[in-house]
């Protein structure tokens, strides 16, 4: 029985005009503002150093798809809005993805151009100890490498050594759905989840550590932060580094490590009894000026201060009692930032709170780039995840800090972007002439 293809639809009638859909275009593509992150990582190579991280033990000789558009067929469609393995089945039949890709014939014979979910889904479910001799998922990630990749990649993108740079750390929640391995319920968050340790430097990513929730939420952190300073110091030798984060990383072993190696630091400090009434005078004076004017009031205090046990020496202590209309709200940062460069209105307001774009960053990672998709039943299978979409990451913001730098989305969050100038439509044409043209027709425009 031969099988037909409606070539057109008739739909309701609207007014006095017939509505029909024709299917006779050429290949069409939503995703065309794609070519642009494509040009992000043909000027920065940021694909072809991140697939330098892993070791490929396939034989070439059986090998259809390269480790490096595996990579970038994962991490373009993360970029583009496609979160699933499963969204692949359809991608690669098409013909720009795999443009995206590297791949040098974007349509062969056999149809498509791309791997499949079950050959993507390799690389996450290739285990520690795989080798050339195993028999399936050859393509072992090299973790410590990756790490390293991330700060290169800054280092690269930054170019000039800036006279001082501020690196933001943050700990969040993944919640999880399953029983993937490393699962615990956090009282904090009143979820099951994982705790991911993240590292910004501005709007640019330098970690993204994923870690059960078991743990402080400063675990780790002083083994990152030895290990990025010494990258960034290595190239950057003088320039002065700033840690700031809230009062979980407000641990003696951090602000130890950073005093012991020239290294300052801005950190929230949780309230107590004791601090409290150091503050005592000045929470009176904000209560006085609220009521006085009936709107909020600030009155900051500047003092040393040393916990009974845990600190090894004194700290400058910046204490801000604020009353607003629910009551009193007291607040302290411990900092080793001196009095002389900056008052205490200044260091909490300019350069405490600035603390806040950071979680801008994660969540962006997190709703826009599906740094929460681990759904996978190993923490090395999830860490992975984790770090395509941190590269997807990486590529977005690249193009945001570089190619849109002068434009009204130089500052557009990953989802305004993706939609105002990944997601257009065009046709696609494929020729045969000998240079094998591959040509993207945007509407508005004249052919190629």
């Amino acid at each position: 029985m031969t099988e037909c293809t409606q070539r057109t639809l008739e739909f309701q009638q609207l007014g006095r005009r017939e509505i029909t859909a024709r299917f006779d275009a050429p290949a069409i593509t939503s995703d065309a503002g794609g070519l642009l992150l494509r040009e992000v990582d043909e000027k920065f190579g940021i694909l072809e150093q991140f697939a330098a991280c892993f070791d490929d033990f396939r034989n070439p000789k059986f090998t259809a798809h390269s480790l490096q558009q595996l990579l970038s067929q994962r991490i373009f469609g993360i970029a583009l809005g496609y979160e699933d393995l499963n969204d692949h089945e359809q991608l690669r039949y098409d013909p720009l993805m795999a443009v995206l890709a590297g791949k040098t014939d974007p349509s062969p014979a056999e149809g498509f151009a791309l791997a499949g979910k079950s050959t993507l889904n390799r690389l996450e479910l290739t285990p520690v100890g795989a080798k050339k001799e195993s028999r399936y998922k050859k393509i072992v990630a090299r973790h410590g490498v990756i790490e390293d990749f991330f700060v290169k990649t800054f280092l690269k993108v930054r170019g000039k050594a800036p006279k001082r740079i501020v690196l933001d750390v943050d700990a969040t929640d993944d919640p999880l759905h399953g029983h993937q391995a490393g699962r615990f319920f956090h009282g904090y968050y009143k979820n099951y989840c994982y705790l991911p340790l993240y590292i910004f430097c501005g709007s640019h990513l330098l970690c993204a550590k994923l870690r059960p929730a078991d743990i402080d939420a400063a675990a780790g952190t002083v083994k990152q932060l030895d290990r990025i300073v010494k990258q960034i110091r290595a190239q950057w030798p003088k320039v002065q580094i700033v840690i700031r984060g809230d009062s979980g990383f407000c641990r003696e072993n951090i602000m130890n490590w950073c005093e012991s190696h020239g290294i300052d630091f801005i950190l929230g400090l949780a309230k107590n009894a004791r601090l409290k009434r150091i503050l005592g005078k000045e929470l009176h004076e904000a209560k006085r000026l609220f009521d006085a004017t009936d709107s909020a009031a600030r009155v900051y205090k500047d003092f040393l201060y040393r916990t009974r046990n845990s600190w090894s020496r004194k700290r400058r202590v910046i204490g801000k009692a604020e009353h607003l209309a629910k009551g009193a709200n007291p607040r302290f940062v411990v900092t080793s930032l001196s009095a002389d460069d900056y008052d205490a209105a200044t260091l909490y307001e300019n350069e405490y709170c600035a603390r806040g774009d950071m979680e801008n960053r994660i969540k962006e990672q997190q709703l826009y780039l599906f740094a929460d998709r681990t759904s996978a039943s190993t923490m090395r299978a999830n860490q992975l995840r984790l770090w395509l979409s941190s590269v997807a990451y990486v590529l977005m913001n690249t193009l945001r800090e570089v190619g849109l730098k002068g434009t009204e989305l130089q500052k557009a969050q990953c989802h305004t972007i993706r939609l105002k100038l990944f997601k257009i439509g065009a046709a696609i044409r494929i020729t045969v002439r000998a240079c094998k043209d591959f040509c993207v027709t945007l509407p508005g425009h004249v052919n190629c």
